[in-house]
């Protein structure tokens, strides 16, 4: 069931890479306000039946994780990825935030129920080869498409990406953490509360972008408002959702590969898009990322259970 729910995770929040496909007119600060903000409505209305029964849960230290959580997993991580694509590039943004399925699982090595890295070792490293795979295969699609960057725009920009790899990892093991701390509020609901902060902190962030609003016509702002309110309630709502159950099933060193299933999604719905198979080598990274999942799997199967 946690796998499945990892597998579950992954296809909504692999839409979210659909999203500036259909109104590529939008910046990343509006696409990110439309998001959180529409998440943030949607959240508030589906919680508000349960509201007085939740907050009584709450201490004020679970309100400020609730803040860190969702700067961490949303405003921050989309910060530091937007002007990390701009200044380092896709391959080289792609290539290193690629890498959180290693860190997490690295991370939760001394979490409880974690895996021996002996045990999951040969995982991460498919996980490595299938991400250098596809970042590989980015950059022979980028080569001759950008100008040359100066060398600081470059490092400053990998180091937004390392900053975005941190970001979200550390927002995987801590949102962890605090659902095992709170085992009377659902995933569900702390899903929604979380969409609750993030829909309120993004307000400062729509003040900015409506000081140079686009200028479109009705029918844009229709299709914009349809395609946020999409991504919030498909990828946030119900994605959040079956990752916070995902998150009390599972040990931290396998839920960092279930990450590995957003970026899966994301391929195969990029394929759909461009009505074409993938390549040679992006046909590799899937079949080494699926292997990578498969090995982490059976690295917490009965044998591990055996040896302690």
């Amino acid at each position: 069931m946690g796998v499945a729910c990892g597998v579950g995770a992954g296809a909504m929040w692999g839409m979210v890479f659909l999203a500036p496909k259909a109104t590529p007119d939008a910046s990343p600060a509006l696409m990110a306000a439309g998001r959180y903000i529409a998440y943030g409505l949607i959240a508030a209305m589906l919680v508000a039946p349960r509201w007085r029964r939740l907050t009584a849960l709450l201490t004020g230290e679970a309100w400020r994780a609730l803040v860190l959580l969702s700067v961490l997993g949303n405003l921050l991580y989309y910060a530091l990825l937007v002007v990390a694509v701009h200044w380092a590039g896709v391959s080289a943004s792609a290539l290193i935030v690629g890498m959180v399925p290693v860190v997490v699982a690295l991370w939760g090595l001394r979490e409880p129920g974690a895996a021996p890295l002996k045990r999951i070792a040969p995982a991460l490293v498919l996980a490595v080869i299938a991400v250098v795979l596809i970042g590989h295969e980015a950059s022979q699609g980028e080569a001759g498409g950008e100008g040359a960057r100066p060398l600081w725009t470059s490092l400053m920009g990998l180091g937004c990406a390392v900053a975005a790899l941190v970001s979200w990892s550390a927002y995987a093991v801590f949102n962890s953490r605090w659902l095992d701390r709170l085992p009377d509020v659902s995933a569900h609901d702390w899903s929604l509360l979380t969409g609750v902060v993030t829909g309120g902190l993004s307000l400062g962030l729509a003040v900015l972008v409506l000081f140079d609003p686009p200028q479109w016509a009705i029918g844009d702002w229709g299709l914009f408002v349809g395609v946020s309110a999409a991504v919030a309630f498909g990828a946030s709502i119900v994605g959040n959702a079956f990752w916070n159950r995902a998150s009390r099933l599972l040990p931290m060193t396998l839920m960092g590969q279930m990450i590995v299933f957003e970026t899966l999604f994301a391929l195969a719905y990029g394929f759909l898009l461009a009505r074409r198979g993938p390549s040679l080598l992006e046909g590799l990274a899937v079949v080494l990322m699926v292997a990578s999942v498969l090995l982490s799997v059976r690295a917490h199967g009965p044998e591990l259970e055996a040896e302690r």
